[in-house]
């Protein structure tokens, strides 16, 4: 179906950007500002895209609150290249293994990927429980000494989430905060490094996000390949190679919408749990019609995942949403049912709109 308004799109990522960001992005679009040009068109060395840089990486310090201890990274190849990235610099050259909590698909990935580069220790796996929770505080079986301890903070198929950061008893903490990074306060000094993808809620595709505590990466061995060392990359300050532009363009747009529109990130987490409520009330009022994946002491303010009794219902559920404008709600093939992906850019209308849906669909066919 062919719309000509824009849709409530609700996709796991890329996904949806805020509407005065696209909006500025458009309008400056053929030529920023001051500069005689496209953002597409500037060269990375240049004094403009400079700026740009400089302003994306302050933004992320003000809303992070970041010592100067922290480094702030623009890097390429997704939150997948960090999952190796990071083992070949804090794992592979160590004598001590690394503790991996595994939540579900993303920290399956992470710990394969680690694997390849030296000794891991799966410190919880959520396996057996089909991934629905995180684990409590006495469930980790932490190592001694740890190189560090990776979570994932949001799991974007299972539509789980850490509520609370984990203790990790002095090993430094790395985090994939990919779908719910920049979504809520945090304490950004319990993290030795937290990595994502800005496709979710901090742009568009293109870019990953590396925040890197100087100790940990003082740490890192000499000899890596100069892409992979993040070393280097500090050095160069994200300008070693040629860095996807307009991508960071968009972060810097983000980030400032994020502080000036919205009004920082606590603002920002309180519209993003009203969002949640909204839809986890509709599933838990449905009588069982709606039945959620996460435990409710373990559910995603980001990924809303739940299923009906059939697929062939499922399918009817999603041809009808679709035709109300609510697009992109298939859940992913391993889980199934339904994802409901409401990240800071999807407004309380498009979800008060799903809640609806959701209702009205109960009411015919339960």
């Amino acid at each position: 179906m062919k719309h000509k308004q824009r849709v409530y799109n609700f996709s796991a990522g890329p996904a949806a950007l805020p509407l005065s960001v696209l909006q500025e992005a458009q309008r400056n679009l053929l030529c920023l500002p001051g500069a005689g040009m496209s953002v597409l068109e500037m060269s990375h060395r240049s004094s403009w895209f400079e700026g740009i840089l400089h302003a994306a990486e302050a933004n992320l310090r003000k809303l992070y609150q970041l010592p100067d201890r922290y480094h702030v990274l623009f890097l390429q190849g997704g939150a997948s290249l960090q999952f190796s990235m990071l083992a070949m610099n804090f794992l592979r050259a160590g004598d001590t293994a690394a503790d991996y909590v595994v939540t579900g698909a993303w920290a399956q990935k992470a710990l394969k990927e680690a694997q390849r580069e030296g000794a891991v220790h799966v410190a919880w796996d959520g396996k057996p429980d089909h991934y629905s929770r995180v684990p409590t505080a006495s469930e980790l079986k932490l190592t001694p000494g740890a190189a560090y301890v990776h979570i994932t903070s949001n799991e974007t198929i299972q539509g789980v989430q850490f509520e609370k950061t984990p203790d990790t008893s002095g090993a430094p903490l790395i985090c994939d905060m990919s779908s719910d990074f920049l979504s809520r306060p945090i304490d950004a000094q319990r993290y030795g490094m937290i990595y994502a993808g800005a496709q979710k809620n901090a742009g568009g595709s293109g870019v990953t996000i590396v925040i890197l505590q100087d100790e940990l990466l003082n740490k890192a061995p000499e000899g890596l390949p100069s892409m992979l060392d993040y070393r280097l990359q500090a050095e160069h300050k994200s300008l070693y190679n040629t860095p996807s532009t307009f991508a960071v363009y968009l972060v810097m747009l983000v980030t400032r919408w994020l502080l000036e529109e919205v009004g920082g990130l606590e603002h920002m987490a309180r519209i993003n749990d009203q969002k949640a409520h909204l839809l986890y009330e509709a599933i838990d009022c449905s009588e069982s019609f709606y039945r959620g994946h996460a435990r409710p002491d373990s559910r995603s303010t980001m990924n809303v995942t739940w299923r009906l009794a059939e697929e062939a219902l499922e399918k009817e559920f999603l041809k009808g949403a679709q035709a109300r404008g609510l697009y992109e709600l298939k859940g992913h093939r391993s889980v199934g049912g339904m994802r409901a992906s409401i990240y800071n850019a999807m407004t309380l209308e498009g979800v008060q709109a799903l809640r609806d849906f959701m209702d009205e669909f109960r009411k015919r066919h339960g």
